[in-house]
């Protein structure tokens, strides 16, 4: 069991799966991380820095041009949460009665929720930014009859402040010389500064409640 777990982190390593698949494999990941339930588990923020890394001089250029990267992956993730929205709006109700299973939890829909619950539309833009949420947001909006125009402006906007924001960041500091040498510690800089958007929501959340 250790073993597969094992070989299953160090298959999701962000380098060894844009060196197997490249830009195809990166977009499909994306698309599966932003709206299907099986792509929860996904390296999401890694793996867009990683190709903006990868796409630059410092990564030897390793992925396409910059430009075609950043289209790849904001269409993949804008496309990716169409699919959760429709499936959420398909499904309704009994995704929130189906079972758990290896790669389904009530937990990950209950967290989606609360989110919704508490920032509204907005949780579409700012679960980008959040492993897990990001993947169940757009499914948990679908049941929840989100306004379709609505769901498709926040929808956009989140796709491009994540899928190019990250992307291009992995781009230009992949260009020093202390994050090229020390990759993997960018990495985990760069998934706690995503998380700023949410953070910053949250305390000016509470902040707004307190004052009432």
């Amino acid at each position: 069991m250790l073993s597969t777990l094992l070989a299953l982190v160090d298959f999701l390593k962000p380098e060894k799966i844009l060196d197997k698949g490249g830009l195809a494999l990166l977009s499909l990941i994306v698309f599966a991380e932003s709206g299907l339930l099986v792509g929860f588990f996904l390296p999401g923020d890694s793996l867009l820095f990683v190709a903006g890394f990868l796409s630059s001089d410092a990564g030897d250029h390793k992925l396409p041009a910059l430009p075609f990267v950043l289209i790849c992956v904001v269409v993949a993730a804008i496309v990716g949460d169409q699919v959760g929205y429709v499936f959420g709006k398909k499904v309704g109700p009994a995704i929130f009665t189906r079972p758990d299973s290896r790669f389904f939890k009530q937990q990950n829909v209950q967290k989606a929720q609360d989110f919704i619950d508490k920032y509204g539309a907005k949780t579409i833009v700012l679960a980008r930014f959040v492993p897990i949420v990001r993947t169940f947001a757009p499914i948990v909006a679908g049941v929840g009859q989100m306004k379709y125009r609505t769901f498709v402006k926040f929808n956009v906007l989140g796709g491009l402040l994540w899928g190019a924001g990250v992307t291009t960041l992995g781009y230009f500091l992949g260009e020093v010389d202390f994050i090229k040498n020390n990759i993997e510690l960018a990495i985990v800089a760069v998934v706690a500064i995503s998380l700023l958007p949410v953070a910053i929501e949250m305390w000016r959340h509470r902040a707004g409640g307190a004052s009432r």
